[in-house]
């Protein structure tokens, strides 16, 4: 207020507040237009009261919750006593040694050998967990094997559900792990797949993890190059290979692609091919390829299932980034880092309970295959489905649901907003009486998803929303089943996540204030390094370049005065109009209340001037015009709803926006190619999910310059 009252030419601006002029009930007040534009539009969302409560937990749930039961844990045998979860994750994100000792202590990991210290080294990224001990990742998966419920369950386009024991796949892993081991394949030795979301996958995956082999897999989805781009790097000794796939009813043939896969990737020894659409084809047998039946054969004895004792640091899986603009990072995860992690996220965030049923729509390429994978350590069935979810209908999935009795069903913020702009209620059309959680993530889910499940879905559903990344293969932020669910907010940091928000200059800023998320203090399942860089230069300049010794993320977040967490998109993609920092995500949550608009994305583009020039690019519903009232429409929205600088400079209709394969919206490239910049550097044609839908966007930049 000071500086606003001391500033030359004052002027008076009234800040539109749901649905008010008033700012925290005074009316307009006196301020200097630099104050206004650097402090009060960005930070105008703290001026709003709480959001509507979605969801609360029952009783039940409070009294006898996976996390109720670590609290009372921890204060009978560590003598600490919490009065709430905030308080817990204070605790947790000060005293991240003693956390994260609790978590190996509390879940009763199982080790070959004691660790000597908990922690060692203080500086990210240079710190060593648990040192000395030896452990597997794998045998703990197995450790809840029961007869009492199924391991697997699994559906795609063309066939019946599939249900697959315990004992089966034990049986299928200790087959194939025996045969990995016959070939040669060591502890640290790589083994790829080029498979889909299928119990090949699962099966493959757990025999090369108990071996103590390095896992690394892509989606037939990905192109010859994307899938050369990150094999290459690692050199992989044995791959795993699929005939094709089915998807929105086509088939896709990828005999020639595995091919051109396998020409490419000169390390290879064998290649364990699945007929996977003609399982009575046979492929020519050279010295490097073997048929899948051939290994893994239930009507013969398997051996008994032997896992490797491993450093807690050993690789675990190889995960990449995006790879749209450049080679993909190779992101190297560990055994340790992620069972600790997924132990904790799994069963205190997600309360995932031991027979029931775990289901997140995903592909091979994507974190959140493995994620799912990592709910069996709570002695869930995972459930699986190889197609579209939207083939032949929307309904696909939420019938998966009620066949299977899904308890836990993950997707995307889209799929949830598609769902819902289809006006589907699948809580009236299928019988969803076991569902418990509906968990999101991949990109912000827009407040309009949260009333959609309440009402549409059920409203004694918890909505989990979740966000964090191939980076920790996990969420930083994500559900609490003690807490309630604020309309449009995440309902917490996770626990050992000490995350602030932080301005450019590396200070805490206040609640409901936006800043860059950054994570202060180590976390064991960040990456233990990325392949082929051996002084570490690429792994710190990904996170710890901007504030040296502290992770910055690349988000743009804002922790409300609930401690909850709003994410607002990436801060590499901030529409940066005037000195104010706009995040995309505000942009689409307002599109997605335009039901003409089906999708949508936006750049802002600097000119040299200073000045810039933001066009929003819109996909519209079948039969749809952009004519003027739709325009006014969709300009009234994002003045009414944000402020004038989130209107566009022009709408401009497309055929479709570009997407990577693991789902995100790829508006760095976009703007890129808007840029006029090289397109070889502007994006990589087979990192994306739909790769003709940038000839648009190139043939615009050819005749329109929009950065002059």
């Amino acid at each position: 207020m000071d500086h606003a009252e001391n500033c030359e030419n004052r002027r008076i601006f009234a800040v539109k507040i749901s649905g008010t002029n008033r700012i925290c009930g005074f009316g307009p007040l006196l301020f200097c237009k630099e104050h206004f534009v650097r402090t009060i539009i960005p930070n105008y969302a703290m001026l709003d009261s709480a959001p509507p409560i979605c969801w609360e937990p029952h009783p039940e749930l409070l009294k006898n919750s996976h996390l109720a039961h670590y609290m009372a844990w921890l204060e009978s045998e560590k003598g600490l006593k919490f009065d709430n979860y905030h308080a817990l994750w204070q605790w947790s994100s000060a005293d991240i040694a003693g956390f994260w000792e609790s978590i190996w202590e509390y879940f009763q990991v199982m080790h070959h050998a004691p660790y000597q210290s908990v922690l060692e080294g203080e500086a990210m990224p240079h710190v060593r967990w648990f040192e000395g001990a030896t452990l597997n990742y794998a045998e703990h998966v197995f450790r809840k094997a029961t007869a009492a419920h199924p391991a697997i369950l699994f559906k795609n386009e063309r066939n019946a559900l599939e249900s697959i024991s315990w004992a089966e796949l034990e049986g299928a892993v200790a087959q194939l792990a025996a045969y990995l081991r016959a070939q040669g394949v060591q502890s640290g030795d790589r083994v790829a797949a080029f498979l889909p979301n299928t119990p090949h996958a699962v099966i493959a995956a757990l025999a090369t993890l108990s071996i103590g082999a390095i896992w690394s897999s892509c989606s037939p989805d990905f192109g010859v190059g994307s899938v050369a781009d990150r094999f290459a790097q690692i050199e992989p000794k044995v791959l795993f290979a699929i005939d094709g796939y089915s998807y929105g009813g086509k088939f896709f043939d990828k005999k020639e692609v595995v091919s051109q896969i396998i020409e490419a990737l000169p390390t290879l020894e064998k290649v364990v091919y699945i007929p996977y659409l003609d399982p009575h084809k046979r492929p020519d047998a050279g010295d490097k390829l073997v048929f899948w039946p051939d290994v893994v054969n239930p009507d013969s004895d398997a051996p008994e299932l032997v896992f490797e004792a491993l450093p807690f640091a050993h690789p675990i899986w190889i995960l990449y980034s995006s790879g749209t603009t450049g080679v993909p990072k190779a992101i190297t995860h560990s055994h340790g880092g992620n069972l600790l992690e997924h132990l904790k996220y799994v069963h205190l965030h997600n309360d995932v309970r031991a027979g029931e049923r775990f289901f997140w729509f995903s592909t091979t390429g994507w974190m959140m295959w493995n994620f799912t994978v990592g709910s069996m350590l709570a002695g869930a069935t995972i459930v699986l489905y190889d197609g579209s979810p939207g083939y032949p209908d929307l309904g696909v999935l939420w019938e998966l649901a009620e066949a299977t009795g899904i308890h836990h069903f993950g997707t995307s913020a889209p799929y949830l907003m598609s769902c819902r702009k289809a006006a589907l209620e699948p809580g009236r059309v299928f019988d969803l009486s076991a569902l418990r959680t509906i968990g999101s993530t991949g990109s912000p889910l827009p407040p309009e998803a949260y009333s959609w499940v309440a009402n549409a879905v059920g409203e004694q559903v918890w909505l989990s929303s979740m966000a964090g990344g191939t980076d920790v293969c996990t969420a930083w932020v994500g559900g609490n089943p003690m807490l309630p669910v604020y309309e449009g907010e995440i309902q917490c940091r996770c626990l050992g996540c000490a995350m602030e928000s932080w301005d450019e200059d590396g200070h805490s800023v206040a609640a409901d204030v936006v800043g860059e998320m950054v994570v202060t203090k180590p976390m064991p399942s960040m990456p233990v390094f990325f392949w082929n860089d051996a002084d570490g230069a690429k792994y710190k300049g990904s996170y710890f370049e901007h504030y040296p010794g502290v992770w910055r993320h690349g988000d743009w977040i804002r922790i409300t005065p609930r401690a909850g967490v709003v994410i607002l998109g990436r801060s590499d993609a901030t529409l940066n109009r005037q000195g104010v920092r706009i995040g995309t995500a505000e942009i689409y949550r307002a599109m997605d209340q335009i039901s003409e608009v089906k999708d949508c994305l936006i750049v802002n583009l600097e000119k040299p001037d200073g000045s810039d020039r933001m066009p929003l690019f819109v996909v519209l519903q079948p039969g749809i015009l952009l004519d003027d009232a739709l325009i006014a429409k969709i300009r009234h929205m994002l003045r009414s709803e944000y402020s004038p600088r989130h209107v566009p400079d022009e709408i401009l209709v497309v055929p479709d926006i570009p997407y990577t394969i693991s789902g995100k919206k790829m508006e760095t490239p976009v703007k890129k190619v808007l840029q006029r910049k090289p397109l070889d550097k502007a994006f990589h044609r087979d990192a994306m999910k739909n790769p003709e839908s940038m000839e648009f966007f190139i043939d615009f930049a050819k005749k329109v310059d929009l950065s002059a």
